[in-house]
C-alpha cells in the first residue's frame, strides 16, 4: 500500500509517527505526500487545545475527500484526538475508517493490514456537502465522549499498541535534526492541560535505550539531537529513584557525529545544579533551554497548580545566566488563566521587560473539558484574553528587535539547513534557534554551500526574529 501520513501538534506527536512509518516500511508499505497517488492517509491527530482538535478535524475532513477524487481506501485517525475522542469520532465523523491510539506503531500495522489484504473491509465512501464539514469542524469534542483505554479492545475499529517501548523510526525531519523522546506522560496535573488523561502518568525510556537510538540517528546524518519530553528535566525518576539527565547528557556528548544537543520542556522547578553544569561544560550541549514558564504571579501559578512561585522562577533564570552567559533562554506564557486580573496582567508584562527572555511564545488560555480550570470562576473574556497576548507579544518584539540588534558583528557557528537560489542565499540556524519555533539566520557566500555544514558566520544584519550574515572569512 502507498502511504500518507500527516502528523500534527507536538514533536512528541512526531516521534510517535516516525515509529509508525518505520513500523509500516517493515510491511512493505511505502510513502508519498501526494494524496492522488494514496491508497491510505493517515492523520495523526492533536487534541491539546481546541484548535488544535480543529485542526485535525480538519485534516480528516480533507483526506477523506481523496476517496471519490482518488483511490484512497481508508483514512484512519491515530494520536491523542482519537484516542480521547473515539465514541466521538465515530458517531461525528464517518469518512474515519480506523483509529490508532498513541505510541502506535504496533496498532497502526494491524490496521493498515486490514485495509490491504481484506477487500471486503474497503469502507463506504462517504462524502459531505460544505455545511456538514463545518458543522463537523465547530464540534471537535464533547466531555461525554471522552473513553478509556480499557474498552478499546472491543471496539473493531480501535487498534492498541499492547505496551510502550522504543521503536525503530523513519526519519521525517529531513535527516539534520531529529528529536529524542526520553519519556511520555506526565504526573504535574497542572489544572489547564488535559495531557496526563491522554498520555497518562510520567514514564522514562530507559538509558541505553536512548543512547542506541541516539547512535543509529548519528550514524543516519543527524547533527542535532533535540530532547524532548512532557518534561525533560525529571528523566530518570521512575526508573532509578534520581534525576538523572545530567548524565544521559554527558553519555550522549560522547557519540561521535552530533553536534548539537538541545534541550526543551525543562520544568524551571525541576532545574538543578548539575544540569546546570553539564550543560557550562559540555561544548555539544546548545546554550540554549526551552523553560516553560505560563506566569510569574504567584496566585495564578496556585491556580494552574504549578509546583513554583515567582520568587523561584527568578532564582533560576539568575543562576542560569550566571553560570552560562550566553545562555538563549526560551519561555511560554499563558494568559487570560480564570482569576487573572489587569494587576496580574501587568506583573507579568513587568516582568517579561525586566528578564528579556531571548525567545518567547504567549498563548491565551484555552478552556478546554475535563480539566479543573473549565470549571475554575473568573473566566476571562476572549477579546480580554486576546488584548493581553498582543500586548505581551508586542513587548517581545521590542526585546527580540534589540536582542537581533545586539548580535550584529558577532560570529556564530552555523548549521546549513537549505538554500534559497533565486536570492544567493543559504538558511541556517544558530544555537539560539530551535527547529521550527525559532528563527533562522540567512547567509551569503562567496563559495558554494552544501545542506548540513557546519561553519562561521558573522552577523551583519538582523530584522524580526531573524539575522543575516556572511561566511567568515568566505
Amino acid at each position: 500500500m502507498k502511504i500518507l501520513m500527516n502528523s500534527l501538534g507536538c514533536d512528541k506527536n512526531l516521534v510517535d509517527a516516525e515509529e509508525m512509518l518505520s513500523a509500516l516500511k517493515e510491511e512493505g508499505h511505502t510513502f508519498t505526500d501526494d494524496p492522488s497517488r494514496a491508497d491510505i492517509i493517515i492523520i495523526n491527530t492533536c487534541a491539546f487545545i481546541e484548535d488544535a482538535k480543529k485542526e485535525s478535524i480538519d485534516a480528516i475532513l480533507e483526506a477523506s475527500q481523496w476517496k471519490t477524487k482518488g483511490h484512497v481506501k481508508a483514512v484512519i485517525a491515530s494520536g491523542c484526538m482519537a484516542a480521547r475522542y473515539r465514541d466521538e469520532i465515530r458517531k461525528a465523523l464517518p469518512e474515519v475508517d480506523a483509529m490508532v491510539g498513541i505510541a502506535g506503531a504496533n496498532a497502526i500495522a494491524a490496521a493498515v493490514r486490514k485495509f490491504a489484504e481484506d477487500e471486503n473491509a474497503v469502507p463506504e465512501k462517504h462524502t459531505r456537502n460544505a455545511s456538514e464539514n463545518a458543522a463537523a469542524a465547530e464540534n471537535p469534542s464533547n466531555p461525554e465522549s471522552a473513553v478509556s483505554d480499557n474498552t478499546a479492545a472491543e471496539d473493531p475499529m480501535f487498534y492498541v499498541s499492547p505496551e510502550m517501548h522504543t521503536h525503530a523510526r523513519t526519519i521525517a525531519t529531513g535527516g539534520l535534526y531529529e528529536y529524542l523522546r526520553l519519556a511520555d506522560g506526565c504526573d504535574k496535573n497542572c489544572t489547564y492541560c488535559v495531557i496526563p488523561k491522554i498520555r497518562g502518568h510520567y514514564r522514562s525510556v530507559p538509558m541505553d535505550e536512548l543512547i542506541a537510538q541516539a547512535k543509529e540517528l548519528a550514524e543516519s546524518g543527524v547533527k542535532e539531537l533535540i530532547l524532548v519530553a512532557q518534561e525533560t528535566t525529571l528523566y530518570g525518576t521512575d526508573l532509578y529513584g534520581k534525576k538523572m539527565l545530567h548524565e544521559l547528557l554527558r553519555e550522549l556528548c560522547r557519540i561521535d557525529g552530533l553536534i548539537w544537543i538541545r534541550l526543551l520542556y525543562c520544568y524551571p522547578e525541576e532545574i538543578y545544579p548539575e544540569l546546570i553544569e553539564v550543560m557550562a561544560e559540555e561544548p555539544k550541549i546548545c546554550h540554549y533551554i526551552d523553560m516553560p514558564i505560563q506566569h510569574i504571579n504567584d496566585t495564578v501559578l496556585k491556580r494552574m497548580n504549578r509546583r513554583t512561585n515567582g520568587d523561584d522562577i527568578r532564582r533560576i533564570i539568575a543562576e542560569l545566566r550566571e553560570r552560562i552567559p550566553d545562555i538563549a533562554i526560551r519561555t511560554t506564557l499563558l494568559t487570560g488563566f480564570p482569576g487573572e486580573t489587569e494587576d496580574m496582567h501587568e506583573e507579568l508584562l513587568s516582568f517579561v521587560g525586566d528578564t528579556q527572555f531571548e525567545r518567547l511564545g504567549v498563548f491565551a488560555y484555552s478552556k478546554e473539558e475535563e480539566t479543573p480550570a473549565a470549571r475554575m470562576k473568573g473566566q476571562v473574556h476572549p477579546r480580554t484574553k486576546q488584548r493581553r497576548r498582543n500586548e505581551l507579544m508586542s513587548m517581545q518584539q521590542e526585546i527580540s528587535d534589540a536582542y537581533g540588534e545586539s548580535r550584529i558583528g558577532t560570529v556564530c557557528d552555523v548549521l546549513i539547513e537549505g538554500e534559497i537560489p533565486e536570492d544567493h542565499v543559504y538558511i541556517g540556524r544558530t544555537y539560539t534557534d530551535a527547529p521550527d519555533v525559532d528563527g533562522y539566520i540567512f547567509v551569503t557566500s562567496d563559495r558554494s554551500l552544501e545542506t548540513g555544514d557546519f561553519i562561521s558566520v558573522r552577523v551583519t544584519g538582523a530584522s524580526e526574529y531573524d539575522l543575516m550574515g556572511e561566511v567568515e572569512n568566505a
